[in-house]
């Protein structure tokens, strides 16, 4: 069993910041990619940035710029600054990695969401 965790959402104003944390825990794995999505109300959920087991990353045209994705491999957690929020940043932001669980295939794990919005 295999838990994603995320903090850090919240209400900001326009301009502001926020930081999220995603930590995964459970049984033995190993991760490849984390990265974070979001879906806003009445929307598709869609790719915000991602970061290999390479330290690669790559952001939706949007938010680049402004949000910063980092790993941290040793603590098995992923991380999104979000800096100068905008109101179309509003939506919850889902945590997502791809691993390997001992004993099954390389699979995407989701967790359970934190809501940001971004109004004055």
């Amino acid at each position: 069993q295999v838990q994603l965790v995320e903090s850090g959402g919240g209400l900001v104003q326009p301009g502001g910041s926020l930081r999220l944390s995603c930590a995964a825990s459970g049984s033995t794995f190993t991760i490849y990619t984390m990265g974070w999505y979001r879906q806003a109300p009445g929307k598709q959920r869609d790719l915000v940035a991602i970061v290999t087991s390479g330290s690669n990353t790559n952001y939706r045209d949007s938010v680049k710029g402004r949000f910063t994705i980092s790993r941290d491999t040793a603590k098995n957690t992923v991380y999104l600054q979000l800096n100068s929020l905008k109101p179309e940043d509003t939506a919850v932001y889902y945590c997502y990695a791809r691993m390997t669980v001992t004993g099954s295939a390389i699979q995407g794990y989701w967790g359970q969401g934190t809501q940001v919005t971004v109004s004055s």
